[in-house]
Protein backbone atom coordinates (compact mmCIF):
# COMPACT_ATOMS: atom_id res chain seq x y z
CA UNK A 1 0.00 0.00 0.00
CA UNK A 2 2.81 2.39 0.88
CA UNK A 3 4.48 1.74 -2.48
CA UNK A 4 1.23 2.71 -4.24
CA UNK A 5 1.03 5.93 -2.23
CA UNK A 6 4.62 6.81 -3.07
CA UNK A 7 4.02 6.06 -6.74
CA UNK A 8 0.91 8.24 -6.81
CA UNK A 9 2.79 11.07 -5.10
CA UNK A 10 5.61 10.83 -7.63
CA UNK A 11 3.19 10.94 -10.55
CA UNK A 12 1.42 13.97 -9.04
CA UNK A 13 4.75 15.75 -8.65
CA UNK A 14 5.65 15.03 -12.27
CA UNK A 15 2.39 16.55 -13.47
CA UNK A 16 2.85 19.70 -11.38
CA UNK A 17 6.59 20.12 -12.06
CA UNK A 18 7.74 18.51 -15.33
CA UNK A 19 11.29 19.79 -14.75
CA UNK A 20 11.64 17.30 -11.89
CA UNK A 21 11.89 14.59 -14.55
CA UNK A 22 14.86 14.60 -16.96
CA UNK A 23 14.07 15.68 -20.50
CA UNK A 24 15.30 12.34 -21.84
CA UNK A 25 12.67 10.57 -19.71
CA UNK A 26 9.86 12.99 -20.59
CA UNK A 27 10.57 12.57 -24.30
CA UNK A 28 10.70 8.79 -24.18
CA UNK A 29 8.43 7.48 -26.99
CA UNK A 30 5.15 5.95 -25.92
CA UNK A 31 4.50 3.98 -29.10
CA UNK A 32 6.74 2.16 -31.57
CA UNK A 33 5.81 4.71 -34.24
CA UNK A 34 7.42 7.47 -32.14
CA UNK A 35 10.76 5.65 -31.88
CA UNK A 36 13.64 7.42 -33.62
CA UNK A 37 15.67 5.10 -35.84
CA UNK A 38 15.85 1.29 -35.62
CA UNK A 39 13.43 0.88 -38.53
CA UNK A 40 15.00 -2.49 -39.32
CA UNK A 41 13.58 -3.76 -36.00
CA UNK A 42 10.12 -2.21 -36.28
CA UNK A 43 8.79 -3.71 -39.49
CA UNK A 44 5.35 -5.42 -39.41
CA UNK A 45 5.64 -8.87 -37.89
CA UNK A 46 8.95 -8.12 -36.18
CA UNK A 47 9.56 -9.58 -32.69
CA UNK A 48 9.08 -6.17 -31.07
CA UNK A 49 5.80 -5.58 -32.88
CA UNK A 50 4.59 -8.98 -31.74
CA UNK A 51 5.60 -8.28 -28.16
CA UNK A 52 3.50 -5.11 -28.20
CA UNK A 53 0.56 -6.79 -29.94
CA UNK A 54 0.44 -9.76 -27.58
CA UNK A 55 -0.71 -13.15 -28.92
CA UNK A 56 -1.99 -11.76 -32.22
CA UNK A 57 -0.01 -14.46 -33.99
CA UNK A 58 -2.18 -17.28 -32.65
CA UNK A 59 -0.40 -20.35 -31.26
CA UNK A 60 3.04 -18.90 -32.04
CA UNK A 61 3.74 -16.69 -29.06
CA UNK A 62 6.30 -13.88 -29.01
CA UNK A 63 9.89 -14.87 -28.32
CA UNK A 64 12.27 -13.52 -25.70
CA UNK A 65 14.69 -10.98 -27.11
CA UNK A 66 18.13 -9.62 -26.30
CA UNK A 67 18.63 -5.98 -27.34
CA UNK A 68 22.27 -5.25 -28.12
CA UNK A 69 23.48 -1.76 -28.94
CA UNK A 70 25.48 1.24 -27.77
CA UNK A 71 24.11 3.59 -25.10
CA UNK A 72 21.32 5.94 -26.09
CA UNK A 73 19.94 3.89 -28.98
CA UNK A 74 16.60 3.04 -27.39
CA UNK A 75 16.92 -0.27 -25.51
CA UNK A 76 15.16 0.96 -22.37
CA UNK A 77 12.67 2.91 -24.48
CA UNK A 78 11.60 -0.20 -26.39
CA UNK A 79 11.10 -2.11 -23.15
CA UNK A 80 9.05 0.77 -21.76
CA UNK A 81 6.80 0.77 -24.83
CA UNK A 82 6.18 -2.94 -24.39
CA UNK A 83 5.26 -2.37 -20.75
CA UNK A 84 2.74 0.35 -21.62
CA UNK A 85 1.20 -1.34 -24.65
CA UNK A 86 0.58 -4.85 -23.37
CA UNK A 87 -1.84 -6.34 -20.87
CA UNK A 88 0.87 -8.67 -19.58
CA UNK A 89 2.47 -8.23 -16.18
CA UNK A 90 5.63 -6.16 -16.59
CA UNK A 91 8.57 -6.38 -14.22
CA UNK A 92 11.88 -4.54 -14.47
CA UNK A 93 15.22 -5.52 -12.93
CA UNK A 94 18.71 -4.09 -13.26
CA UNK A 95 21.65 -6.47 -13.28
CA UNK A 96 23.59 -3.86 -11.33
CA UNK A 97 21.50 -4.28 -8.18
CA UNK A 98 19.52 -7.50 -8.64
CA UNK A 99 20.73 -10.99 -7.76
CA UNK A 100 19.53 -14.58 -8.00
CA UNK A 101 17.05 -14.06 -5.16
CA UNK A 102 15.30 -11.22 -6.98
CA UNK A 103 15.23 -13.20 -10.23
CA UNK A 104 13.71 -16.23 -8.50
CA UNK A 105 11.06 -14.02 -6.87
CA UNK A 106 10.05 -12.66 -10.30
CA UNK A 107 9.90 -16.16 -11.76
CA UNK A 108 7.77 -17.45 -8.88
CA UNK A 109 5.39 -14.51 -9.28
CA UNK A 110 5.20 -15.20 -13.01
CA UNK A 111 4.31 -18.89 -12.42
CA UNK A 112 1.53 -17.91 -10.03
CA UNK A 113 0.14 -15.34 -12.46
CA UNK A 114 0.03 -17.86 -15.28
CA UNK A 115 -1.61 -20.52 -13.13
CA UNK A 116 -4.10 -18.23 -11.37
CA UNK A 117 -5.03 -15.59 -13.93
CA UNK A 118 -3.51 -16.86 -17.17
CA UNK A 119 -1.44 -13.68 -17.45
CA UNK A 120 2.05 -13.81 -18.86
CA UNK A 121 4.91 -11.79 -17.45
CA UNK A 122 7.39 -9.68 -19.38
CA UNK A 123 10.71 -9.22 -17.56
CA UNK A 124 12.98 -6.38 -18.65
CA UNK A 125 16.52 -7.04 -17.46
CA UNK A 126 18.87 -4.11 -18.03
CA UNK A 127 22.63 -4.64 -18.45
CA UNK A 128 22.39 -8.41 -18.50
CA UNK A 129 26.12 -8.61 -19.26
CA UNK A 130 26.71 -7.74 -15.59
CA UNK A 131 25.01 -10.97 -14.48
CA UNK A 132 27.30 -13.87 -13.64
CA UNK A 133 26.90 -17.24 -15.33
CA UNK A 134 25.01 -18.58 -12.32
CA UNK A 135 22.63 -15.63 -12.34
CA UNK A 136 21.95 -16.06 -16.04
CA UNK A 137 21.45 -19.80 -15.54
CA UNK A 138 18.62 -19.04 -13.11
CA UNK A 139 16.64 -17.50 -15.99
CA UNK A 140 16.74 -20.58 -18.22
CA UNK A 141 13.74 -22.60 -16.93
CA UNK A 142 11.44 -19.57 -16.98
CA UNK A 143 12.47 -18.55 -20.49
CA UNK A 144 12.32 -22.09 -21.85
CA UNK A 145 8.85 -22.76 -20.42
CA UNK A 146 7.72 -19.22 -21.26
CA UNK A 147 6.74 -18.41 -17.71
CA UNK A 148 8.35 -15.10 -18.56
CA UNK A 149 9.08 -13.34 -21.83
CA UNK A 150 12.54 -11.86 -21.38
CA UNK A 151 13.64 -8.53 -22.79
CA UNK A 152 17.32 -8.20 -21.94
CA UNK A 153 19.45 -5.16 -22.78
CA UNK A 154 23.22 -4.99 -23.10
CA UNK A 155 25.90 -2.72 -24.48
CA UNK A 156 28.39 -5.61 -24.65
CA UNK A 157 28.70 -8.26 -27.32
CA UNK A 158 26.20 -10.96 -26.21
CA UNK A 159 28.30 -13.69 -27.80
CA UNK A 160 30.87 -12.98 -25.10
CA UNK A 161 28.71 -11.70 -22.23
CA UNK A 162 25.57 -13.87 -22.37
CA UNK A 163 25.63 -17.64 -21.84
CA UNK A 164 25.01 -19.78 -24.93
CA UNK A 165 21.86 -21.58 -23.60
CA UNK A 166 20.15 -18.23 -23.00
CA UNK A 167 21.20 -16.94 -26.41
CA UNK A 168 19.77 -20.01 -28.09
CA UNK A 169 16.41 -19.46 -26.39
CA UNK A 170 16.19 -15.78 -27.40
CA UNK A 171 16.27 -13.63 -30.50
CA UNK A 172 19.27 -11.32 -30.74
CA UNK A 173 18.28 -7.86 -32.02
CA UNK A 174 21.06 -5.40 -32.83
CA UNK A 175 20.37 -1.68 -32.41
CA UNK A 176 22.35 0.73 -34.55
CA UNK A 177 23.63 4.18 -33.52
CA UNK A 178 21.08 6.81 -34.43
CA UNK A 179 21.74 8.72 -37.62
CA UNK A 180 22.02 12.49 -37.71
CA UNK A 181 18.52 12.70 -39.21
CA UNK A 182 17.10 10.50 -36.42
CA UNK A 183 18.64 12.73 -33.76
CA UNK A 184 17.56 15.91 -35.53
CA UNK A 185 13.94 14.74 -35.53
CA UNK A 186 14.18 13.84 -31.84
CA UNK A 187 15.82 17.13 -30.81
CA UNK A 188 13.34 19.27 -32.73
CA UNK A 189 10.46 17.34 -31.18
CA UNK A 190 11.94 17.98 -27.73
CA UNK A 191 12.34 21.72 -28.37
CA UNK A 192 8.78 22.24 -29.58
CA UNK A 193 6.74 19.50 -27.87
CA UNK A 194 4.60 19.92 -24.78
CA UNK A 195 6.38 17.05 -23.05
CA UNK A 196 9.66 18.72 -23.84
CA UNK A 197 10.71 22.37 -23.71
CA UNK A 198 7.37 23.53 -25.15
CA UNK A 199 8.90 26.23 -27.37
CA UNK A 200 10.45 28.18 -24.49
CA UNK A 201 13.78 28.24 -26.35
CA UNK A 202 14.90 28.12 -29.95
CA UNK A 203 17.72 26.09 -31.44
CA UNK A 204 19.42 27.71 -34.46
CA UNK A 205 20.79 25.40 -37.15
CA UNK A 206 24.41 26.11 -36.24
CA UNK A 207 23.84 25.10 -32.61
CA UNK A 208 21.77 22.13 -33.69
CA UNK A 209 24.59 20.85 -35.90
CA UNK A 210 27.04 21.21 -33.02
CA UNK A 211 24.69 19.38 -30.66
CA UNK A 212 24.28 16.50 -33.09
CA UNK A 213 28.05 16.18 -33.42
CA UNK A 214 28.47 16.09 -29.65
CA UNK A 215 25.76 13.46 -29.29
CA UNK A 216 27.64 10.88 -31.35
CA UNK A 217 24.49 8.90 -32.17
CA UNK A 218 23.35 8.82 -28.52
CA UNK A 219 19.79 10.10 -28.05
CA UNK A 220 20.13 10.35 -24.27
CA UNK A 221 23.31 12.38 -24.58
CA UNK A 222 21.66 14.70 -27.10
CA UNK A 223 18.64 15.36 -24.88
CA UNK A 224 20.77 15.75 -21.75
CA UNK A 225 22.97 18.33 -23.48
CA UNK A 226 19.90 20.09 -24.89
CA UNK A 227 18.28 20.31 -21.45
CA UNK A 228 21.47 21.66 -19.88
CA UNK A 229 21.90 24.28 -22.61
CA UNK A 230 18.24 25.29 -22.43
CA UNK A 231 18.47 25.69 -18.65
CA UNK A 232 21.52 27.91 -18.95
CA UNK A 233 19.85 30.00 -21.65
CA UNK A 234 16.70 30.55 -19.60
CA UNK A 235 18.75 31.40 -16.50
CA UNK A 236 20.40 34.16 -18.51
CA UNK A 237 16.95 35.42 -19.57
CA UNK A 238 17.57 34.37 -23.16
CA UNK A 239 15.53 32.34 -25.60
CA UNK A 240 18.08 31.30 -28.24
CA UNK A 241 20.58 28.53 -27.45
CA UNK A 242 23.89 29.72 -28.86
CA UNK A 243 26.92 27.55 -29.67
CA UNK A 244 28.86 29.27 -26.86
CA UNK A 245 26.21 28.36 -24.28
CA UNK A 246 26.11 24.79 -25.57
CA UNK A 247 29.90 24.44 -25.22
CA UNK A 248 29.85 25.69 -21.64
CA UNK A 249 26.92 23.58 -20.50
CA UNK A 250 27.98 20.37 -22.22
CA UNK A 251 31.31 20.52 -20.38
CA UNK A 252 29.48 20.79 -17.07
CA UNK A 253 27.07 18.02 -18.02
CA UNK A 254 29.92 15.70 -19.03
CA UNK A 255 31.50 16.09 -15.60
CA UNK A 256 28.19 15.67 -13.80
CA UNK A 257 27.37 12.41 -15.56
CA UNK A 258 30.89 10.98 -15.60
CA UNK A 259 30.96 7.45 -14.21
CA UNK A 260 33.87 7.83 -11.81
CA UNK A 261 33.94 11.60 -11.23
CA UNK A 262 36.87 12.31 -13.55
CA UNK A 263 36.54 14.96 -16.18
CA UNK A 264 35.95 12.97 -19.34
CA UNK A 265 38.00 15.07 -21.72
CA UNK A 266 40.79 15.77 -19.22
CA UNK A 267 41.49 12.04 -18.83
CA UNK A 268 41.40 11.54 -22.60
CA UNK A 269 43.81 14.45 -23.00
CA UNK A 270 46.17 12.96 -20.41
CA UNK A 271 46.18 9.66 -22.31
CA UNK A 272 47.10 11.28 -25.63
CA UNK A 273 49.75 13.54 -24.09
CA UNK A 274 51.35 10.57 -22.34
CA UNK A 275 51.51 8.73 -25.68
CA UNK A 276 52.99 11.84 -27.31
CA UNK A 277 55.58 11.98 -24.54
CA UNK A 278 56.47 8.28 -25.05
CA UNK A 279 55.58 7.43 -21.42
CA UNK A 280 54.04 4.00 -21.91
CA UNK A 281 53.38 3.44 -18.18
CA UNK A 282 51.52 6.73 -17.73
CA UNK A 283 49.53 6.08 -20.92
CA UNK A 284 48.45 2.69 -19.56
CA UNK A 285 47.39 4.32 -16.28
CA UNK A 286 45.09 6.77 -18.06
CA UNK A 287 43.77 3.99 -20.29
CA UNK A 288 42.95 1.93 -17.19
CA UNK A 289 41.07 4.92 -15.69
CA UNK A 290 38.93 5.18 -18.82
CA UNK A 291 38.29 1.44 -19.03
CA UNK A 292 37.34 1.22 -15.36
CA UNK A 293 34.95 4.15 -15.77
CA UNK A 294 33.12 2.28 -18.52
CA UNK A 295 34.22 4.62 -21.30
CA UNK A 296 33.08 3.63 -24.79
CA UNK A 297 36.02 1.67 -26.26
CA UNK A 298 35.26 3.15 -29.68
CA UNK A 299 35.86 6.64 -28.30
CA UNK A 300 39.28 5.56 -27.02
CA UNK A 301 40.10 3.92 -30.35
CA UNK A 302 39.17 7.10 -32.24
CA UNK A 303 41.57 9.11 -30.07
CA UNK A 304 44.34 6.61 -30.85
CA UNK A 305 43.75 6.87 -34.59
CA UNK A 306 44.13 10.64 -34.38
CA UNK A 307 47.30 10.34 -32.31
CA UNK A 308 48.78 7.88 -34.82
CA UNK A 309 48.76 10.59 -37.49
CA UNK A 310 49.09 13.73 -35.37
CA UNK A 311 51.96 12.62 -33.12
CA UNK A 312 53.64 9.72 -34.96
CA UNK A 313 52.92 10.10 -38.64
CA UNK A 314 55.67 9.13 -41.06
CA UNK A 315 58.13 8.39 -38.27
CA UNK A 316 56.30 5.04 -38.05
CA UNK A 317 53.78 4.74 -40.93
CA UNK A 318 52.37 1.47 -39.53
CA UNK A 319 51.12 3.23 -36.41
CA UNK A 320 47.95 4.35 -38.17
CA UNK A 321 47.32 0.80 -39.43
CA UNK A 322 47.73 -0.45 -35.85
CA UNK A 323 45.25 2.11 -34.52
CA UNK A 324 42.70 1.42 -37.26
CA UNK A 325 42.95 -2.34 -36.67
CA UNK A 326 42.40 -1.75 -32.94
CA UNK A 327 39.32 0.37 -33.65
CA UNK A 328 37.84 -2.33 -35.86
CA UNK A 329 38.56 -5.04 -33.31
CA UNK A 330 37.03 -3.26 -30.30
CA UNK A 331 33.92 -2.44 -32.33
CA UNK A 332 33.49 -6.16 -32.96
CA UNK A 333 34.08 -7.55 -29.47
CA UNK A 334 33.60 -4.81 -26.86
CA UNK A 335 34.63 -5.03 -23.21
CA UNK A 336 36.09 -6.79 -21.32
CA UNK A 337 38.43 -8.24 -23.98
CA UNK A 338 38.72 -4.89 -25.76
CA UNK A 339 40.95 -3.68 -22.94
CA UNK A 340 43.73 -6.00 -24.21
CA UNK A 341 43.52 -4.68 -27.76
CA UNK A 342 43.52 -1.08 -26.55
CA UNK A 343 46.51 -1.82 -24.32
CA UNK A 344 48.47 -3.23 -27.27
CA UNK A 345 47.65 -0.20 -29.42
CA UNK A 346 48.55 2.27 -26.65
CA UNK A 347 51.89 0.56 -26.06
CA UNK A 348 52.70 0.49 -29.78
CA UNK A 349 51.92 4.19 -30.15
CA UNK A 350 53.70 5.27 -26.97
CA UNK A 351 56.91 3.42 -27.90
CA UNK A 352 56.90 4.46 -31.57
CA UNK A 353 59.18 7.26 -32.84
CA UNK A 354 57.33 10.57 -32.98
CA UNK A 355 56.72 13.20 -35.64
CA UNK A 356 54.10 15.93 -35.92
CA UNK A 357 55.05 16.90 -39.47
CA UNK A 358 51.69 15.79 -40.90
CA UNK A 359 49.59 18.09 -38.68
CA UNK A 360 52.06 20.99 -38.97
CA UNK A 361 52.12 20.68 -42.76
CA UNK A 362 48.35 20.66 -43.30
CA UNK A 363 47.76 23.45 -40.77
CA UNK A 364 50.35 25.70 -42.43
CA UNK A 365 48.84 24.98 -45.84
CA UNK A 366 45.37 25.80 -44.50
CA UNK A 367 46.76 28.98 -42.98
CA UNK A 368 48.04 30.12 -46.38
CA UNK A 369 44.74 29.28 -48.07
CA UNK A 370 42.75 31.20 -45.46
CA UNK A 371 45.16 34.12 -45.70
CA UNK A 372 44.42 34.40 -49.42
CA UNK A 373 47.58 32.81 -50.82
CA UNK A 374 45.67 30.93 -53.48
CA UNK A 375 45.58 32.22 -57.03
CA UNK A 376 44.49 30.42 -60.19
CA UNK A 377 45.56 26.94 -61.19
CA UNK A 378 48.65 27.17 -63.46
CA UNK A 379 47.61 26.83 -67.11
CA UNK A 380 49.58 23.66 -67.76
CA UNK A 381 47.80 21.88 -64.85
CA UNK A 382 44.27 22.78 -65.93
CA UNK A 383 41.79 20.28 -67.35
CA UNK A 384 42.45 19.76 -71.05
CA UNK A 385 40.01 16.94 -71.81
CA UNK A 386 37.28 19.03 -73.43
CA UNK A 387 37.15 20.52 -76.91
CA UNK A 388 38.67 23.98 -77.06
CA UNK A 389 40.80 23.58 -73.94
CA UNK A 390 44.03 23.64 -75.92
CA UNK A 391 43.09 26.92 -77.58
CA UNK A 392 42.94 28.40 -74.08
CA UNK A 393 46.41 27.10 -73.28
CA UNK A 394 45.15 24.50 -70.82
CA UNK A 395 47.65 21.68 -70.45
CA UNK A 396 49.74 22.86 -73.38
CA UNK A 397 53.05 22.91 -71.52
CA UNK A 398 52.34 20.02 -69.18
CA UNK A 399 55.16 17.50 -68.88
CA UNK A 400 54.09 13.91 -68.17
CA UNK A 401 56.41 12.73 -65.35
CA UNK A 402 56.19 9.03 -66.25
CA UNK A 403 57.87 9.78 -69.58
CA UNK A 404 61.03 11.00 -67.86
CA UNK A 405 63.85 8.72 -66.67
CA UNK A 406 63.59 9.85 -63.07
CA UNK A 407 59.80 10.08 -62.99
CA UNK A 408 59.94 13.75 -61.86
CA UNK A 409 59.32 16.76 -64.10
CA UNK A 410 60.83 20.15 -63.36
CA UNK A 411 57.62 22.13 -63.59
CA UNK A 412 55.49 24.32 -61.35
CA UNK A 413 52.66 22.63 -59.44
CA UNK A 414 51.68 25.22 -56.82
CA UNK A 415 49.89 28.46 -57.74
CA UNK A 416 52.07 31.56 -57.98
CA UNK A 417 50.95 32.78 -54.55
CA UNK A 418 52.19 29.59 -52.89
CA UNK A 419 55.19 28.92 -55.08
CA UNK A 420 58.25 28.01 -53.03
CA UNK A 421 56.29 27.55 -49.81
CA UNK A 422 57.48 24.54 -47.79
CA UNK A 423 54.81 23.00 -45.62
CA UNK A 424 56.30 19.56 -45.13
CA UNK A 425 59.36 19.63 -42.92
CA UNK A 426 60.15 15.98 -42.15
CA UNK A 427 61.47 14.92 -38.79
CA UNK A 428 64.63 12.90 -38.34
CA UNK A 429 63.23 10.09 -36.20
CA UNK A 430 62.37 6.56 -37.28
CA UNK A 431 61.28 5.93 -40.84
CA UNK A 432 60.82 9.62 -41.54
CA UNK A 433 64.57 10.14 -41.71
CA UNK A 434 64.44 8.45 -45.12
CA UNK A 435 61.55 10.70 -46.21
CA UNK A 436 63.62 13.74 -45.25
CA UNK A 437 66.35 12.80 -47.72
CA UNK A 438 63.84 11.91 -50.43
CA UNK A 439 61.89 15.16 -50.07
CA UNK A 440 65.02 17.28 -50.46
CA UNK A 441 66.07 15.46 -53.62
CA UNK A 442 62.58 15.70 -55.08
CA UNK A 443 62.37 19.43 -54.37
CA UNK A 444 65.69 19.94 -56.11
CA UNK A 445 64.42 18.03 -59.15
CA UNK A 446 61.18 20.00 -59.25
CA UNK A 447 63.17 23.24 -59.17
CA UNK A 448 65.35 22.02 -62.04
CA UNK A 449 68.48 21.93 -59.87
CA UNK A 450 68.97 18.14 -59.72
CA UNK A 451 69.93 15.44 -62.22
CA UNK A 452 67.33 14.31 -64.74
CA UNK A 453 68.08 10.57 -64.63
CA UNK A 454 69.06 7.88 -62.19
CA UNK A 455 72.75 7.25 -61.72
CA UNK A 456 73.84 3.81 -60.63
CA UNK A 457 70.70 3.17 -58.64
CA UNK A 458 71.53 5.82 -56.02
CA UNK A 459 68.82 8.30 -56.92
CA UNK A 460 65.83 8.88 -54.68
CA UNK A 461 62.75 6.91 -55.66
CA UNK A 462 60.35 8.71 -57.97
CA UNK A 463 57.34 10.11 -56.15
CA UNK A 464 54.98 9.58 -59.08
CA UNK A 465 55.11 5.82 -59.11
CA UNK A 466 58.76 4.88 -59.26
CA UNK A 467 58.94 4.08 -62.99
CA UNK A 468 62.43 4.93 -64.28
CA UNK A 469 61.60 4.08 -67.87
CA UNK A 470 59.22 5.87 -70.26
CA UNK A 471 55.68 4.54 -70.12
CA UNK A 472 55.01 2.39 -73.15
CA UNK A 473 51.74 2.49 -75.06
CA UNK A 474 50.46 5.77 -73.62
CA UNK A 475 48.80 8.04 -76.13
CA UNK A 476 47.51 11.54 -75.71
CA UNK A 477 43.82 12.28 -75.18
CA UNK A 478 42.05 13.19 -78.45
CA UNK A 479 41.17 16.59 -77.08
CA UNK A 480 44.34 17.16 -75.12
CA UNK A 481 47.33 16.54 -77.37
CA UNK A 482 50.19 15.11 -75.31
CA UNK A 483 48.62 16.02 -71.95
CA UNK A 484 48.74 12.47 -70.56
CA UNK A 485 46.77 13.05 -67.40
CA UNK A 486 45.14 10.19 -65.56
CA UNK A 487 43.24 12.32 -63.10
CA UNK A 488 39.70 11.05 -62.93
CA UNK A 489 38.29 9.91 -66.25
CA UNK A 490 38.10 13.27 -67.95
CA UNK A 491 36.94 15.40 -65.02
CA UNK A 492 40.29 17.15 -64.72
Amino acid sequence: MEADLFTAAAEERREKDPSSVPLAVRMRPRTLDEVAGQRHLLRPGSPLRRLVAGRAGGPAGPASVILWGPPGTGKTTLASIVSNATDRRFTELSAISAGVREVRAVIEGARRAVGTHGRETVLFLDEIHRFSKAQQDSLLPAVENRWITLIAATTENPHFSVITPLLSRSLLLTLEPLTEEDLRELVRRAVAGERGLNGTVTLPEETERQLLRLAGGDARRALTALEAAAGATLEESGTEITPAVLERTVDRAAVAYDRDGDQHYDVASALIKSIRGSDADAALHWLARMVDAGEDPRFIARRLMIAASEDIGLAEPQALSTAVAAAQAVAMIGFPEARIILSQAVLALALAPKSNSAVVAIDEALGDVRAGRTGPVPAHLRDSHYAGARSLGHGAAYVYPHDLPGGIAAQQYAPDAARGRRYYRPGRHGAEARYAEVSERVRARLAGDGPTARSGGTEAPAVSGGGAEPVEGVTGHPGGGDDRTTDGGGEG
